[in-house]
């Protein structure tokens, strides 16, 4: 007589797996998006609270691609990749690890199963997990902004110039202590929220309705891509503002108070940032590098996203392999 078991039920990954899978399928994502992430620095911060536009050093996207290789080659491209990296292993690691049980836990809080996919509770925990992302990695991807902005053949905006990471972190230390690798924390929350709330919540929303109505198996590439770049559109919506203030928060330039302390001479705050931009460039101003933008935000998502569910197969795989 044979007997048959019950399937084993699988076990859900630990928050430290979670931040391992993320953060790498964020650097290999953040390789191939470094590039539009220069672009769409330099855009953001061409023209600055000019009303009538200002100088016109690059004309799109595009034409900054051809301009930073023709005049700085792949290091220009590939500008700021080293605190890219560390950034997106902080971010990506803490808003795909930390993501699950931020929802799985709300769930519970409000009386529901933690397996239910709640809109209310996806979102909040996807603007949660970012913003743990963002404040951890604050530092680096200021360095990061300044790094990107730079340009020793067509500059625009305030110029910050670093031999590498480490020196931009000994630099701003030295001027500012821990008050100036905090700098532009406060946008930095704004934005990463902004993008993190409706990231994972409108990339697994697309996922699950593919698979329900049988458009693309659950295992399918088709299925990643398809949800990953949903999801790419809606996070460059809803962040592009919050990523314009952020930028220009970061690259201001400083002036030294009687109290010896720095202060930006530009903006005091993302919201005052976002307003003065408003009034001096329209809602254009918000905009400014949106093309970019996408350009990097579609295929960072859509790589992300995407490495990160193959990963977590593999992952899943080899650890069901090791235990039987």
């Amino acid at each position: 007589m044979s007997s048959t078991s019950s399937p084993k039920k699988e076990t859900p990954l630990s928050t430290i797996e979670g931040f391992i899978c993320g953060g790498i399928a964020a650097c290999i994502a953040v390789t191939v998006s470094n590039p539009a992430e220069v672009a769409k620095t330099r855009l953001q911060l061409q023209g600055e609270l000019a009303k009538d536009g200002g100088i016109r050093v690059y004309n799109n996207a595009f034409d900054v691609f051809a301009k930073t290789w023709r005049n700085e080659g792949i290091r220009g491209m590939q500008r700021g990749l080293g605190p890219a990296y560390a950034y997106q292993i902080l971010l990506n690691g803490s808003r795909l690890g930390f993501y699950e049980p931020f929802r799985r836990n709300l769930n519970k809080f409000v009386g529901r199963s933690a397996d239910d996919q709640i809109p209310f509770t996806s979102v909040l925990a996807g603007a949660s997990s970012g913003a743990v992302g963002a404040s951890l990695g604050n530092p680096l991807f200021l360095i990061k902004a300044r790094m990107q902005a730079y340009s020793p053949a067509l500059p625009v905006g305030a110029q910050h110039y670093y031999k590498n990471s480490l020196d931009a972190f000994a630099t701003i230390f030295r001027a500012e202590r821990f008050r100036g690798l905090i700098r532009g924390i406060d946008a930095a929350i704004l934005r990463t929220s902004m993008g993190s709330s409706v990231q994972l919540p409108s990339y697994n929303f697309t996922k699950n309705q593919l698979i329900s109505h049988d458009l693309f198996a659950a295992d399918s590439v088709w299925t990643y891509l398809v949800s990953s770049s949903v999801s790419g559109i809606c996070v460059c919506l809803v962040m592009q503002p919050a990523d314009t203030a952020l930028t220009r928060m970061y690259n201001q330039p400083t002036i030294r108070l009687p109290d010896g302390k720095l202060q930006g001479t530009l903006y005091k705050n993302p919201i005052d940032c976002l307003w003065k931009t408003f009034k001096t460039e329209g809602v254009r101003g918000w905009y400014k590098g949106s093309t970019a933008h996408f350009l990097r935000i579609a295929p960072h998502t859509i790589i992300t996203l995407t490495m990160y569910d193959v990963i977590i197969g593999l992952y899943k795989k080899a650890r069901t392999d090791s235990e039987a």
